[in-house]
């Protein structure tokens, strides 16, 4: 293992009027991080059909090699399952396979769908390609050694075929994305930003009306990145020190959220909490600073607003432009936690605030609980790594 890491993301935009995507992604992970393995197929046409034929490749390869077989071994074994459509001379499906090892080689498998670009510093760079006929299909394979920041973008040819027909398309030209996508980057932008900026710019160009399935999938090697939440002083006082010292001692960024909380923060550290009395957001309770602390803000209103967008990033990913822009307490938690952490260590104290035991308020113990596990569970679904430790 080393300090680097894989960080995916993808998004999909289905036909116009289809309920179901005919494409699919698959991601494998080994159980020792060492390997990663991500599958887009293209199941031919549209609708139920595809979404069932694209299932069945992505399931098929991401299985196989979760057994460890060859790369090689599991396209023969697709190439001979899916047959060929009589009517058109094309595949029921197409797909790429993208193998991560040690986050430092890279194997690309690719039938029929656009050829993958690696964005290396920011600029698309060649890579070597050789084609091998399994069975009667065309399949090329390429090696990679890869550098930090490498970024590969995987697609549809929904992609490719964006506006076709219109006065600004991509016209089937991969040099056009190519160079939307050079324009585009930025290294602080993570996989899913990219792949969502890209699919945002396909869904203009098609008019809002998608003439095909259309799917993005970045993958980009980068270094790990450790953020620290503390939230709620402990059940036990006489545990804050105990708490406040685990806390400050690991390395990365450090968030604390909560009102209680921030005040035990600056009187352990010795530091002034100063609040910002400006809203950002008018839902959204002002930030504060201390020295020594990345991140002050109240605490579970804004971690509720945390929540609702992670909640969103796991689907339409709507709300990005919202929260990747915004300068209150949730959308910058929304952008250390979703965009700059790889890594997250969560601190939750149990002390049960006094102040959300009014009747009036929507606010509970139980209800703060609640809203850390599910946070937690949907940043394990970006692939994030979180552990939580309770006081």
């Amino acid at each position: 293992m080393n300090s680097l890491c894989s960080e995916v993301g993808y998004f999909s935009l289905n036909k116009y009027e289809e309920e179901l995507c005919g494409d699919r992604v698959e991601i494998v992970e080994s159980p020792d991080g060492d390997s990663l393995v991500v599958v887009l197929a293209d199941g031919l046409g549209s609708g139920v059909k595809a979404n069932i034929l694209s299932s069945l490749t992505a399931k098929i390869i991401s299985t196989m090699v979760a057994q460890q077989m060859p790369l090689e071994e599991c396209v023969r074994a697709i190439a001979a399952t899916l047959p060929v459509c009589g009517l058109r001379g094309i595949a029921y499906s197409t797909f790429t396979i993208l193998h991560i090892t040690d986050n430092r080689q890279a194997e690309i498998i690719q039938y029929d769908n656009p050829h993958v670009i690696l964005l290396r510093g920011g600029k698309s760079v060649n890579y070597p390609q050789t084609a091998e006929n399994i069975d009667g299909k065309l399949i090329y394979k390429s090696k990679i050694t890869l550098q930090e920041n490498d970024t590969f973008i995987i697609m549809s040819d929904g992609v490719v075929h964006a506006g076709v027909g219109t006065t600004l398309n991509f016209g089937g030209q991969r040099s056009d994305i190519i160079d939307f996508l050079e324009r585009l980057y930025k290294t602080e932008y993570s996989a899913k930003a990219l792949a969502t900026i890209l699919l945002e710019q396909c869904q203009v160009l098609y008019d809002g009306k998608p003439g095909d399935d259309t799917t993005v999938c970045a993958l980009r090697i980068r270094q790990r990145n450790l953020v620290n939440l503390l939230l709620g002083p402990p059940r036990n006082p006489e545990d804050v020190n105990r708490m406040m010292s685990l806390f400050f001692s690991k390395e990365g960024k450090h968030i604390v959220s909560g009102g209680t909380t921030s005040t035990l923060a600056a009187q352990f550290l010795g530091k002034e909490l100063v609040a910002d009395l400006s809203y950002q957001d008018p839902e959204i309770p002002p930030t504060a600073t201390i020295e020594g602390v990345d991140l002050v803000t109240e605490g579970v209103i804004t971690i509720n607003r945390v929540l609702a967008y992670s909640r969103d990033y796991l689907a339409e990913n709507s709300s990005y432009t919202d929260w990747s822009r915004k300068r209150d307490g949730a959308s910058l938690i929304a952008r250390m936690l979703f965009e700059e952490a790889t890594d997250i260590n969560f601190y939750v104290g149990k002390a049960i605030n006094p102040a959300h035991q009014n009747p009036n308020l929507p606010i509970g113990f139980s209800i703060k609980m609640q809203l850390v596990e599910e946070l937690c569970q949907a940043l394990a679904q970006m692939g994030k790594q979180v552990k939580v430790s309770y006081f």
